[in-house]
């Protein structure tokens, strides 16, 4: 590292750094404490928890001294090591964070001095196929990130245990081989919706493989289809009641009520998938003309009204509760790192612990309960199937129809009166 650098990022340091610290930091990476902590200000962490990092990271600095490892060998295996000498040498309490801290130190200190990151194994046959499927995936088919990594969770297996070597061909795959699998598998699954994906699965890789002239006979005929019947289940929507319930519990003088506040409504007014709320932008609220754009499944866009209630929860959301950030998403996390949801998951945690505080028992605790209790809610009021279609953004009418069984009313002005003795 040149001269002229070091004494620019010593200029960077807090002059207070070595007070907070209670000691002199020493090491190779002693220098870069200032940036370290320049950078945990701007993800949002709290002052006490910046302090704590960086007194992990100044243990770890002087641990690099004793080993004599210069910053430009300094890779993650280097971390785990020394957090294996911390808990047993001086038995220190094993704290899950620790091992996060130090490797985001170590890309931001990477990333600062321009070092090669830790190089990885070379990617088997299998991890090359399923690379080059699941882009297949996106960039061709246009799938979602959850259904690709469904589908490569599923092709995983077959690969890995018909490509042991680095040899990339599948030439040697027979349909037995593709039967065989199934069978193992749809015995193992448990899940309804696993047990109809699979074969679905299967099917689409044997086609690419195929289309990449790897195989020249047409495997994917010969999957086997697993049982399973349409319609079978009935939508589990959450109660009326239940839901005002949980938005009544949003504590909304904070921020993370009114940003729970605001993605329940949106559950519940608008129908909107777990998924859709975590890609829902800034710029996808057009305040002017009050619509959303919806980026739904298979990258099909929909627009929606933005309701007035819908609308002053967002509002009030991004003026007194999101914080300042350079993601363009609409809602993110309350604690720090402060970033965009990940998954829908992130939604799912949120509705699961408003129903919790509310001391709701519900079998289910998932989003999509307020989709189906929208749906339920527009079928009784006389709403046609097409319009509830339209609002959930439904691509095949046949999806729309299971609503149909919750339609209790209805069903009774058809069914015959049982005939007296």
């Amino acid at each position: 590292m040149s001269t002229h650098r070091k004494v620019e990022l010593m200029d960077q340091t807090d002059p207070c750094i070595r007070l907070r610290l209670r000691h002199v930091p020493e090491g190779p990476a002693a220098d870069y404490l200032g940036v370290f902590e320049q950078v945990l200000n701007r993800e949002g962490y709290a002052p006490e928890s910046i302090l704590g990092q960086l007194r992990l990271v100044s243990d770890f600095s002087a641990w690099l001294r004793i080993k004599n490892i210069p910053l430009e060998k300094l890779t993650q295996e280097c971390a785990r090591l020394y957090l294996r000498y911390r808990y047993r040498s001086h038995h220190r309490c094993r704290d899950r964070h620790d091992r996060p801290v130090l490797r985001r130190f170590i890309q931001a200190l990477q990333e600062m001095q321009g070092i090669e990151p830790d190089t990885p194994a070379a990617p088997t046959a299998a991890e090359r196929w399923l690379a080059s499927y699941a882009t297949y995936l996106e960039n061709d088919l246009g799938l979602s990130m959850r259904t690709i990594d469904s589908y490569v969770l599923k092709v995983r297996p077959l690969l890995n245990a018909h490509l042991r070597t680095q040899s990339m061909r599948l030439d040697g795959l027979t349909a037995a081989d593709v039967i065989d699998y199934v069978r193992r598998e749809v015995a193992r699954l448990d899940n309804p919706s696993s047990t109809k994906s699979l074969p679905a699965a299967l099917r689409s890789f044997l086609r690419y493989a195929r289309y990449c002239n790897a195989i020249k006979l047409d495997l994917a005929c010969a999957v086997p289809s697993a049982p399973c019947w349409a319609m079978t289940s009935i939508p589990r929507a959450i109660p009326p009641e239940h839901a005002r319930r949980a938005l009544a519990c949003c504590d909304r003088r904070k921020s993370v009520g009114r940003r729970d506040y605001a993605i329940l409504l949106l559950l519940a007014r608008l129908g909107l998938r777990a998924g859709e709320i975590v890609c829902l932008k800034l710029d996808d609220i057009d305040w002017e003309s009050g619509t959303l754009t919806i980026h739904g499944k298979a990258r099909r866009d929909s627009t929606l009204p933005l309701l007035a209630d819908v609308g002053a929860a967002i509002a009030a959301y991004l003026k007194d509760g999101r914080p300042r950030s350079g993601s363009r998403r609409v809602f993110l996390c309350a604690q720090a790192p402060v970033r965009s949801f990940k998954a829908g998951n992130a939604v799912s945690t949120v509705v699961k612990y408003a129903l919790e505080r509310t001391g709701i028992e519900s079998p289910r605790k998932g989003a999509h309960q307020f989709r189906h209790a929208l749906a339920t809610e527009m079928l009784r009021r006389k709403s046609s199937l097409s319009e509830i279609g339209e609002v959930l953004g439904h691509r095949n009418p046949d999806t729309t129809k299971i609503y149909t069984k919750v339609d209790l009313h209805s069903l009774r002005e058809l069914a015959p009166p049982w005939p007296r003795s």
